[in-house]
C-alpha cells in the first residue's frame, strides 16, 4: 500500500495526515500522540474512527497540525483520519458517516464588528 494523505479542518485548525501500513504508531508534529494530546478524552476521540471500522493498530500515521486550539486540532485530526480510512476502503464510508465522522463542522468564530466590544455584544447604552 502506498502512502495515502488526507486533510481535516475544524475552526482554525488544519490537520494534514499521511497514512501507510504499519503497527499503529501515530506521530503528531514529530511527537507521539499521547505526548501531544495529553487529555485522554481527546486521544479517544481521535482513535474512534479506527474502532468503528476495526482497523486499530493497522496503520502508521504522520500528522502535521497547525492553527487553532487543542480541541479544534483533535477534531480536525479525527476528520482527516476518517477521510483517509474511506480512501483506503470505500466500504467503510457508510459506518463512518453513520457515526458523524465524515461531517465537516463549519462553525467558526464570528468576526468582531467596529464600534462593539465583540461580535454581538454592545457597549452599555446611556440615555443621558
Amino acid at each position: 500500500m502506498e502512502t495515502i494523505n488526507a486533510t481535516g479542518r475544524r475552526k482554525a485548525a488544519i490537520a494534514r495526515i499521511y497514512v501507510k501500513e504499519g503497527k499503529g504508531n501515530i506521530t503528531v508534529n514529530k511527537r507521539p500522540l499521547n505526548e501531544y494530546f495529553t487529555v485522554p478524552e481527546l486521544q479517544y476521540q481521535i482513535l474512534r474512527p479506527f474502532a468503528v471500522v476495526d482497523a486499530e493498530g493497522k496503520y502508521d500515521i504522520n500528522v502535521n497540525l497547525k492553527g487553532g486550539g487543542i480541541k479544534g486540532q483533535a477534531e480536525a485530526l479525527r476528520l482527516a483520519v476518517a477521510r483517509a480510512l474511506v480512501k483506503i476502503n470505500p466500504e467503510d464510508k457508510q459506518a463512518l458517516k453513520k457515526e458523524g465522522f465524515l461531517t465537516r463542522d463549519a462553525r467558526v468564530v464570528e468576526r468582531k464588528k467596529p464600534g462593539q466590544p465583540k461580535a454581538r455584544k454592545k457597549f452599555q447604552f446611556s440615555k443621558r
